[in-house]
């Protein structure tokens, strides 16, 4: 479990960071009011709403990213390796 822990963790803290720039670097240029549906309907959501949905839409995407470079970053033995057993 404690394996699990650290590995949740290495991929959840650098996603936090990188979404967070990644949040700021897309917001410097967006104005969340002027965001609307495909139709040209408006989103109908605040401001804040909107920062909120996309910081988490770009947690989980930089999310996937760190796991997947986690899993191509372990050798063979450790990828081919029995799982563990929790004690």
């Amino acid at each position: 479990m404690k394996h699990l822990a650290r590995r949740a963790a290495t991929i959840a803290w650098p996603a936090f960071l990188g979404a967070g720039a990644l949040e700021m670097a897309v917001f410097a240029f967006v104005d969340p009011a002027t965001l609307s549906l495909p139709g040209g309907e408006a989103l109908g959501l605040s401001p804040t709403a909107v920062y909120s949905l996309a910081f988490f839409v770009f947690w989980a995407v930089v999310a996937a990213a760190c796991a997947l470079t986690l899993l191509l970053a372990g050798g063979a033995d450790e990828v081919n390796a029995e799982p563990l057993a929790d004690p």
